[in-house]
């Protein structure tokens, strides 16, 4: 009876701890009991360091599937309803990936090309995301923590990127400021495949 009780209360009390997380809506990290951030300068992800949530499934795999339209091999089609990417093959088929895109009001449709790609890149929030989030840090170097990921695609001249997440759960929802993430292990494999110079089309 007392062992019942004992476990009855430690999923009472862990519960309660979990009801008391809330989401940060641009990181979509935990922000802590009662809305709690990281103070100015601190990591906004601090909670999910280490490698061991940086390499994890996937809700959406990667697989070759059958692609119709008249982009060329080697380009890239997001197509944002479907939250899916997907890298052209040729021969009627593409690799098609899992991400997430941009919430309501963040969303964005255009044809632009890779200006950059960086592996571990480094994070400096744009000035239009530090006026909705002034508590976060300035600058973070790259690593397991950073939100980029470890790899980074740039859009053109836009403040946009394809980049990697430690958060797998994001893949297949609208969460992020207008950026593509993708798992790890998929945007490690996109990376390598792609050259600056690449057409993306964003629809």
């Amino acid at each position: 009876m007392r062992l019942v009780a004992s476990v009855f209360v430690l999923a009472m009390a862990a519960s309660a701890a979990h009801a008391q997380v809330q989401l940060d809506p641009d990181t979509r990290r935990p922000i802590g009991p009662a809305g709690s951030r990281p103070a100015a300068g601190g990591s906004p992800i601090s909670s999910f360091g280490g490698l061991s949530s940086f390499f994890s499934s996937s809700p959406v795999p990667r697989q070759t599937v059958s692609f119709a339209g008249k982009h060329s091999p080697g380009s890239i089609v997001i197509n944002t309803t479907e939250r899916r990417l997907y890298y052209v093959l040729g021969d009627g088929q593409a690799l098609r990936y899992g991400i997430g895109v941009g919430r309501i009001g963040f969303t964005w449709a255009g044809v632009h090309h890779v200006s950059e790609k960086r592996e571990w890149p480094d994070w400096t929030p744009p000035e239009q995301m530090l006026k909705r989030r002034p508590d976060l840090p300035r600058y973070m170097k790259g690593g397991p923590e950073n939100p980029l990921g470890a790899r980074a695609i740039y859009l053109g001249s836009t403040l946009y990127r394809i980049h990697g997440s430690n958060e797998p759960e994001t893949i297949g929802t609208a969460v992020s400021s207008g950026c593509f993430r993708m798992r790890n292990e998929d945007v490690i494999d996109l990376y390598s495949r792609v050259k600056v110079g690449t057409k993306v089309v964003v629809i």
